[in-house]
């Protein structure tokens, strides 16, 4: 069964229920774990702000998660491939490569939009499934949409029909958004999931562009100042639970299940991230202080934030930085290669230099 599909819900499609539920979505044992999930988050959030420069790490955040949310779709890349990609001038044709990209602009997108006007509209997301998809995809307006259980070829959930139905009801989704109400942000969150990929109001994409409006509610709310939560990678770990909680909310109204999982999601993923950021930091400080040793004359604060910037770089990308001519930085990073800091290897015209310390905390070795 595809990262999309929603079980039957045993209801008329177009009955969906609006928002807000018509049931208790704060008992004590949510209220309690949105404690544990905002400490993480904010614990989190302080770690990124308190680093020397806080944009470090997000680039290679985001394509951890790019990678990850495609492949809940089997839209399958490595790490490797794609980092490879995020920086070499060599055209891409892996689609699948291609497709995680157009996930991580996507993001960039919606992050821009939301630094311009901290708003969640239908018309954003579908700019941003136009770019997840690369077409000129619009709400669906065509009948007989059906998820099925690529198995059993059943039928297992019939959404919302009708362009105008789809569209009523995104509108109470995003009345829901921004009302101004007592309801933990957390818990809202959950929701808006939840209801956005019951609408399920593209022909695809709907999963990708759902996981990426996560990211951006939480920009929106000053949860999070950056993107810098690997969300995917803990749906991808409990995927079956996933479903399951789903399915709950859609036949049994059970809403505690799906947002306990949801809050969970948050608080492990929190903790995941800052540990990871802990992780290359030290990593980072250990090989500073042995080029500082080894090749001072080389070493600048400068060229450690753009070795760990991605584990991928080149002489064009520490131009670009102000470290000197091509000439020289190609010099800088001969040395480090020849000193066992990094390892270059040929793609297409040019040559990359890999971090290969830092690919492996992202890996996590």
């Amino acid at each position: 069964m595809n990262s999309e599909t929603i079980y039957n819900p045993r209801i008329p499609y177009n009955n969906l229920p609006p928002l807000p539920p018509q049931s208790e979505i704060e008992n004590i044992v949510i209220l309690k774990k949105t404690i544990s999930a905002s400490r993480a988050l904010s614990e989190l959030k302080g770690a990124i702000t308190n680093l020397p420069n806080p944009t470090l790490f997000i680039d290679t955040i985001n394509l951890q998660e790019a990678q990850a949310s495609s492949a809940i779709e089997n839209i399958i890349t490595t790490q490797d491939e794609l980092f490879k990609a995020s920086i070499a001038d060599k055209k891409n044709d892996n689609p699948a490569t291609k497709e995680v990209m157009h996930y991580k602009d996507a993001l960039w997108y919606g992050v821009a939009q939301i630094e311009k006007r901290p708003i969640l509209t239908t018309n954003l997301f579908i700019s941003l499934v136009q770019i997840i998809k690369e077409n000129q995809s619009g709400i669906r307006n065509a009948p007989g949409t059906q998820l099925k259980n690529p198995v059993s070829n059943t039928v297992v959930y019939t959404p919302p029909e009708g362009e105008n139905v789809i569209r009523e009801k995104l509108k109470n989704l995003e009345d829901f958004i921004h009302a101004e109400d007592t309801t933990d942000p957390l818990v809202k969150m959950a929701i808006i999931h939840y209801q956005f990929e019951a609408i399920h109001p593209f022909f695809d994409g709907n999963g990708r562009t759902g996981r990426i409006i996560l990211l951006l509610y939480l920009k929106m709310t000053g949860l999070l100042d950056w993107p810098a939560l690997f969300l995917s990678n803990y749906i991808i770990e409990h995927k079956a639970e996933y479903y399951t909680n789903l399915r709950k909310v859609t036949e049994e109204n059970n809403w505690e299940d799906w947002i306990m999982y949801m809050l969970d999601m948050v608080e492990q993923t929190a903790l995941k991230g800052r540990a990871q950021i802990a992780a290359i930091e030290n990593v980072m400080n250990a090989m500073a202080a042995e080029i500082q040793q080894k090749l001072p004359k080389i070493y600048s604060k400068d060229l450690m934030e753009e070795l760990f910037r991605l584990p991928y770089t080149k002489r064009n990308q520490l131009e670009k930085a102000g470290l000197g001519n091509l000439k020289t930085v190609g010099n800088y990073l001969k040395e480090l290669e020849n000193q066992g800091f990094l390892k270059s290897e040929q793609v297409g015209k040019e040559k990359l230099y890999l971090n290969f310390r830092l690919l492996e905390v992202l890996k996590g070795k």
